[in-house]
């Protein structure tokens, strides 16, 4: 009786193996990818344009640069911020 209950929570067989021409995840990740596409608008890239893009991406570009204005008054917004944290008024 307690075998006729168990049976169906532990099965005999393992039912969740993949297909046996599966390959492995093993196998896979050691493919070379001569395939890729632009991270940007999903263009095909060969290779040597996809290499070229990384690098592009990986180098720093320059932040933009503020005026005068805008960054004269985010030090006053600043100054005020700091004199608030000191005056309790």
């Amino acid at each position: 009786m307690v075998g006729t209950f168990l049976s169906p929570i532990c099965p005999s067989k393992a039912s969740a193996l993949p297909p046996p021409d599966d390959p492995p995840e093993e196998i896979l990740r050691t493919e070379i990818v001569l395939d890729a596409r632009s991270p940007i608008d999903g263009q095909h890239l060969t290779p040597d344009e996809y290499a070229r893009l990384q690098a592009e991406l990986q180098q720093p570009s320059d932040p933009p640069q503020l005026s005068a204005d805008v960054r004269y008054n985010v030090f006053l917004i600043r100054l005020l911020k700091f004199f608030r944290t000191v005056t309790p008024l």
